[in-house]
């Protein structure tokens, strides 16, 4: 028993810091987004699924050849591995193109109907939903310190936030609010549903991302005008489609399904706070002692939530009570 657990924790360590990696690439999202300014947001949305779902679909290929140039095409036949990833249970694929295509869609007409930093306040509850939602799973338990650090979290992203403009709500804006509540619904129960897909590998993201790209060119198409991106916003787009949307949701899936959900719910809360850092180093926004405030929860909420469970990680393991008697005679 002890063997076995000590082999799968490197595996949950790892899954976890993918998804602090994901974390990170979000947090560049903002400042990369400036350089696409101008361009219709299903544009960018198609385009930058289309770039990711390209890299996905390369790699798969890639180890579709060296699965048979090795003789294992039966792995891939079976669905684990290059192009056969993409053969998934329908409710992979529901879950996958409704997290990634639901979130981003409700988040453009969030983001139209409502002020951004609203927006942004409301649709950033999913770190806490996760927390809470991931102890519905099998064997999940709520703990205290999760639970305290996601509203440490919390406070940290609210304190950035207001200060980008009131925070007051208002009954014209409410068809955005509840589309940014609906954000962080569908962003907290995508990451939350990914756990009953642990079969599934992470190159099957590349087919969500590429029906997602369909389906932003379809709306894209539908409801607004193309416009040529210049030389700037095409590798503005190109950076976007590899980093924020390309790498970080084939390392999130990875995270979800193998990771630790609790501690990534809570430190999903650094993303803006690191936005808005990049923001002040770009020039875009200015540093204040309400950022250095907001860093300092955030940067708490990840302590209270993982410090126990690493004091637990880290203390040397007691012997039995009834081995140290028999030690004594």
């Amino acid at each position: 028993m002890s063997d076995t657990t000590s082999a799968t924790r490197p595996s949950r360590r790892a899954a976890t810091l993918a998804g602090v990696a994901a974390i990170g690439l979000w947090g560049s999202f903002a400042l990369l987004s400036t350089s696409v300014s101008g361009l219709p947001p299903l544009q960018v949305l198609a385009s930058t699924f289309a770039i990711a779902a390209l890299l996905g679909l390369s790699r798969l290929s890639r180890l579709s050849r060296l699965s048979r140039l090795s003789r294992l095409s039966r792995v891939a036949r079976r669905g684990s591995g290059g192009l056969g990833a993409l053969r998934q249970p329908p409710g992979s694929w529901l879950v996958g193109v409704g997290g990634l295509f639901g979130y981003h869609a409700l988040y453009f007409y969030a983001l139209s109907a409502a002020p951004p930093v609203q927006v942004s306040v409301i649709s950033y509850l999913w770190p806490l939903l996760i927390v809470l939602l991931s102890a519905a799973l099998p064997g999940g338990r709520l703990r205290g310190r999760h639970v305290a650090g996601a509203l440490l979290g919390l406070a940290g992203v609210w304190t950035v936030l207001a200060a980008g403009g009131d925070l007051g709500l208002r009954a014209a804006h409410a068809p955005g609010y509840l589309a940014a509540l609906g954000c962080a619904l569908v962003w907290s129960t995508y990451s939350v549903l990914q756990r009953r897909f642990a079969d599934v590998p992470a190159d099957a993201v590349a087919g969500s991302c590429a029906a997602t790209a369909a389906l932003g060119l379809a709306g894209h198409l539908a409801l607004e005008r193309t416009v040529l991106p210049t030389a700037g916003q095409a590798l503005g787009l190109l950076a976007l489609g590899l980093g924020p949307v390309g790498i970080a949701f084939f390392a999130w899936d990875h995270a979800t399904k193998h990771g630790d959900l609790p501690q990534l719910g809570v430190l999903s809360y650094g993303a803006p706070v690191l936005s808005t850092l990049l923001l002040c180093l770009a020039g875009h926004a200015e540093a204040s002692p309400r950022l250095l405030a907001a860093c300092a929860l955030v940067a708490a909420g990840g302590l209270v939530a993982t410090a126990r469970a690493g004091a637990r990680s880290c203390a040397p393991a007691r012997a039995p009570r009834r081995a140290r008697a028999n030690n004594l005679h």
